[in-house]
């Protein structure tokens, strides 16, 4: 009896202590972005993944074909059921369809007492819409402040502040903005850039940070962004420090990329095999 009992505790203690992440966004039926990559991300860094579904997609290497958004109350469903039984030590949000549902997961967000890592998906790879023009309207009111941290790549930077956003210096004016308009810190990534990929670090206390990987040249980048975002937000989970969070995640991205398994007629998936 003593002897499970001892057994008992140590799973339970282990439980305790499992780092767990949870991913708010669309799922990718080809595995490559999404809430497929995100879950790949987080089990490749030691982290137990939890995943909400938003929206359904039909989409592959060459293509997205279809867009099924969820009801606004059964993604707010799905987050209560994890957050209260499971609850995650980060999270992240990827797309999120429309205002309904963005502003469901904003109310959920608002109670988290954990890091959020929001990820202000609009279009896929392949630029179809991932989030409605009534989403976009609401997002720097209801979700943008609740972001432990913003990870807009130069297009979203773009669209959420009305800057041109194609260098570095108009990089840090959007950030500061985005700051300003109640992000906690930003994160611009700078992978459309030419040269180095640069991505710019705002924090809300003013300092500046910036992360540097030489280019991939490669066509197979589908997922990058649902990958980084992903690999920061298990860092948070692990309890790491912003800046060691997204340095771990800036090197796993570099590292799927230059290993993708080159799958797909198309523009192909990482490889979330790469090692940290």
């Amino acid at each position: 009896m003593v002897a499970m009992e001892r057994r008992v505790r140590s799973m339970v203690n282990k439980f305790v202590t499992t780092p767990v992440a949870l991913s708010i966004a669309g799922s990718d039926p080809s595995g490559g972005a999404g809430l497929q990559a995100d879950l790949k991300t987080f089990h490749q860094m030691g982290v137990y993944g939890e995943a909400v579904v938003t929206l359904v997609t039909v989409q592959n290497t060459r293509g997205l074909h279809r867009v099924e958004m969820l009801a606004a109350d059964l993604v707010a469903e799905q987050v209560h059921a994890v957050v209260t039984d499971i609850p995650p030590k980060a999270a992240k949000t990827g797309a999120l369809g429309t205002r309904a549902v963005m502003e469901g997961v904003a109310a959920a967000a608002a109670g988290f007492d954990f890091p959020l890592v929001v990820d202000p998906v609009m279009l896929s790879k392949n630029r179809a819409p991932l989030m409605d023009d009534a989403a976009q309207r609401a997002f720097t009111t209801t979700l943008l402040p609740l972001a432990f941290l913003l990870t807009p790549n130069l297009d979203e930077a773009t669209a959420l502040t009305g800057i041109a956003v194609n260098n570095l210096e108009s990089m840090r004016d959007a950030a500061h903005k985005l700051i300003a308009m109640g992000a906690a810190n930003v994160l611009v990534k700078g992978g459309h850039l030419e040269g180095d990929a640069i991505d710019l670090l705002m924090m809300s206390n003013g300092e500046q940070h910036e992360f540097c990987a030489a280019r991939v040249a490669t066509p197979h980048t589908h997922g990058t962004g649902c990958t980084y975002s992903a690999a920061i937000t298990a860092g948070l989970a692990k309890g790491h420090s912003l800046l060691e969070s997204i340095r771990i995640a800036k090197a796993f991205v570099t590292a799927a990329l230059r290993s993708n398994p080159g799958l797909g007629v198309g523009n192909g998936p990482l490889n979330h095999f790469a090692g940290l």
